[in-house]
């Protein structure tokens, strides 16, 4: 796990304190809310297989009948 330091304004120190769950570590706290900010404002991101091959859009969801043609092309 990297180490970093943060520079936070008393501000947002006391609104991460604030936003802290019961037990957890002000390090945990930051990180959860610096993921929820990031998803909040951009989206999860897609995992890095998808959209990683080629071949039709809906593959996924018509891989049954791409595959039943193949087969029953020989």
């Amino acid at each position: 796990m990297a180490r970093r330091t943060v520079n936070l304004p008393d501000s947002v120190e006391t609104l991460a304190r604030e936003a802290a769950h019961t037990g957890e570590s002000f390090s945990a706290t930051v990180s959860r809310l610096i993921v929820q900010g990031a998803e909040a404002s951009h989206g999860r991101r897609p995992p890095r297989y998808v959209a990683s091959g080629e071949g039709p859009a809906d593959l996924g969801r018509a891989a049954e009948r791409y595959l039943s043609k193949l087969v029953t092309a020989r």
